[in-house]
Parts: C-alpha cells; sequence; structure tokens
C-alpha cells in the first residue's frame, strides 16, 4: 500500500545538535574554567546518551516546559560542576535555532515531499515550540502541521500521539510513514500499526539517510 503522509521525529532525525561542545568551550573560555574540549565532550555526551535511556524517558520532561528544563538541568549535573553557570545558558542555547542545524538532506527530502504533495507531520517528544525553528531555516511552508508532546500533555512512546498526528492529516496508520531515531520513543509507531523507519547515528555534518523515505515511496511498499 503506497505512503500518503510521512511522520518524521525532529531532534536528531531532521535537526542536529553541532555547535553544543563549541558552545560550552566558549563559555567556559570566557568564564575562565579550566576545562578542555575532550572533557566537555565526553560529560556533554553522557548526558545526551543518558537522557535517551528508558528511565530518563519515563520522567515524561517532554510533557512540559518547566519538568523539560529541570530534567536538562539535573541532566548536565557533572558538567555543571566542573564549568559552574553553564546549564542555565546551555538550555537557552539547545531550545533556540541557534543550537540546532538541519541535517544536510533534510530541506532537499522536505521539498521532495512537498512536490510530492505528501503530508509531513513532525511528531517530537519536545515542550519547546519548533516552529520558530523551522521558520528560521525557511522550512516551515514544508511542514503540514506540528504534533508536539509539550502540547498535547503525552508523549512518545504513548500511542495517543501518533493517533493525533495521523488524524492531522487524515490518514490511516497502514498508509502512513514513521521515520525517527530512538527505538523506545520513536519504534512504537509500529505498535500504532505505521510503518517504521529508525534511522542509524550519523557524524556531524553527514547526511542523516533521509532519502530512504523517497526510496520507500518510489518503491510503491
Amino acid at each position: 500500500m503506497s505512503i500518503s503522509a510521512v511522520l518524521l521525529d525532529w531532534g536528531h532525525t531532521l535537526f542536529d545538535t553541532p555547535g553544543s561542545v563549541d558552545f560550552i568551550a566558549d563559555f567556559a573560555s570566557q568564564q575562565g574554567h579550566a576545562i578542555n574540549r575532550d572533557e566537555i565532550y565526553a560529560l556533554w555526551n553522557d548526558a545526551r546518551v543518558r537522557s535517551r535511556s528508558a528511565d530518563e524517558i519515563a520522567k515524561g520532561r517532554d510533557k512540559s516546559a518547566s519538568l523539560h528544563r529541570q530534567c536538562w538541568i539535573s541532566l548536565w549535573a557533572q558538567l555543571e560542576q566542573r564549568c559552574p553557570g553553564v546549564s542555565e545558558v546551555l538550555y537557552e542555547f539547545e531550545t533556540s535555532a541557534a543550537g540546532w542545524s538541519p541535517y544536510v538532506d533534510t530541506a532537499a527530502v522536505l521539498t521532495n515531499l512537498s512536490e510530492r504533495h505528501i503530508p509531513v507531520v513532525i511528531i517530537s517528544d519536545v515542550a519547546f515550540d519548533l516552529r520558530p525553528i523551522l521558520r528560521h531555516y525557511n522550512l516551515d511552508h514544508l511542514v503540514h502541521t506540528y504534533v508536539l508532546s509539550g502540547e498535547h500533555g503525552t508523549i512518545k512512546p504513548e500511542l495517543h500521539l501518533f493517533r493525533v498526528a495521523l488524524d492531522a492529516v487524515g490518514v490511516a496508520a497502514e498508509r502512513a510513514l514513521m521515520v525517527g531515531d530512538n527505538h523506545i520513543n520513536d519504534g512504537a509507531a509500529i505498535d500504532a500499526g505505521i510503518r517504521t523507519v529508525l534511522l542509524p547515528p550519523v557524524a556531524h555534518g553527514a547526511p542523516r539517510g533521509l532519502s530512504v523515505i523517497l526510496d520507500l515511496i518510489d518503491a510503491g511498499v
């Protein structure tokens, strides 16, 4: 059965955070904190990895802005110990357009889907508004609608968010494709009856592999 709508995760599927380590390093230098780039990366990446664990996801940080801030500040506790004051400014950075960049293949694939008149839903566990970020990169007109956990009080892997996304485009589950990067959150789309593709990690600056979406559509899967 052909694909009539594409549901896309946002963070680390469409957009990446390539500048966070540089941001922290600049802050540390300005504040006179003695911490090198390798240690900064290790502490920042450790927090990022822990943020994707089942225990952290279960805290429901993406259901509200206040809880989101609280959880991330907590995740960065070790980084804060080595670089005092960084948590608050890093939070502001990572929730703004300055902290995110689209992968090199994001715009082309979104444009292709728009030209095919296949609606795109960004379905994301996020407690802040993504629309200004998409507008900043002139990509907002390529998105049909946004289904954000912070606006619905429910998160992936709970199935309700997927159903909201399907209803938003009026497409049955079997005619949709979900693309994400997290086997817990995004992989739950399978339980909602949605064909699902999970993308493996890639290096900063590398194509995300989003062309697989077009390949599946062309194959009439």
